[in-house]
């Protein structure tokens, strides 16, 4: 089949990858446009950009999808992958079998733009991609396949997008042939959830919130926008900790056998692995805490 692929992040190189060797034809690739970044707010291209770049793949990077109408008519399929753009419908019926998308949960869970981060943030266990036919809806199309992966409680946002990114090839190949055969998808079943987008203020820690939800946000913040509190009045990330068994107030900072620790709600506390102080780059927690020579009782919130 003829594809494009309109994507945005890192995590839908792979399945671009294996595209280039699958037997299929990977005519076009659609990313965002490049967007201001940084202190000096220069103008940065997506990786899918740079990729598509590198591998000289033809790159359209529209500032309104009217602009995808001549491209897309000569496709067969459109794959999308983090694309960060809602589609109308007219822009969908445009390739022979429309469009699909590579999601990284297990629909209808966690539709939404912050699937993966709203799992971990919400404690769960089972995790997942999943392939299925782009509608008007937000995520609710019907699917065509979908692999689960048990997540490992150390993982963060980052380490479980990696691994879901490894998955999308799999999941990928198995929609095409399905399309291909011409067996329909089958329609969402199950109860939905919401992913939303998570904002900075959403990430700033409620040390009231027991250690199991806090460490839960921790991992899901991680590495955007980044679980923070504030310390000495200055902005204070916190990027790896765990659970702790020692007993220090909400918000108290407590070094107890050279660990960083940290108490929060409900008698629980939490040890700090790495963290960035303001103006600073990451760093172990034990390095922060000897230079900041702590005062006893003192607190972060």
């Amino acid at each position: 089949m003829r594809i494009g692929v309109a994507a945005t992040p890192e995590v839908a190189i792979p399945t671009m990858e294996w595209l280039l060797h699958s037997g299929h034809y990977l005519n076009l690739v659609i990313s965002q446009p490049d967007r201001a970044a940084g202190r000096g707010l220069e103008l940065k291209a997506s990786p899918v950009s740079l990729w598509a770049i590198g591998k000289g793949i033809p790159l359209l990077r529209p500032e309104s999808p009217s602009e995808l109408i001549e491209a897309l008519s000569d496709l067969d399929l459109v794959l999308t992958i983090g694309y960060g753009v809602l589609l109308p419908q007219e822009i969908l019926d445009l390739p022979r079998h429309g469009f699909i998308n590579l999601h990284f949960s297990l629909l209808p869970a966690y539709r939404g733009a912050a699937p993966v981060q709203r799992a971990i943030e919400h404690g769960e266990s089972i995790s997942g991609v999943t392939v299925f036919q782009l509608d008007k809806g937000m995520d609710t199309g019907p699917i065509y396949s979908s692999a689960t992966l048990e997540i490992a409680p150390e993982w963060r946002t980052s380490e479980l997008m990696e691994v879901l990114s490894t998955m999308g090839p799999q999941v990928v190949n198995e929609a095409l042939t399905a399309i291909e055969k011409l067996i329909p998808p089958t329609p969402q079943a199950g109860s939905s959830s919401l992913a939303p987008k998570i904002s900075k203020n959403e990430a700033k820690i409620l040390w009231s919130d027991s250690a199991r939800t806090t460490l839960n946000r921790i991992r899901a913040f991680f590495p955007a926008p980044v679980a923070w509190s504030l310390f000495r009045g200055d902005s204070f990330k916190i990027t790896y900790a765990e659970l702790s068994h020692a007993s220090v107030n909400p918000g108290e900072i407590a070094v107890i056998d050279s660990d960083v620790v940290v108490g929060c709600g409900e008698g629980t506390a939490i040890s700090l692995l790495t963290v960035v102080p303001a103006g600073k780059k990451e760093m172990n927690a034990k390095d922060w805490a000897r230079g900041a020579r702590l005062s006893r009782g003192e607190l972060l919130g």
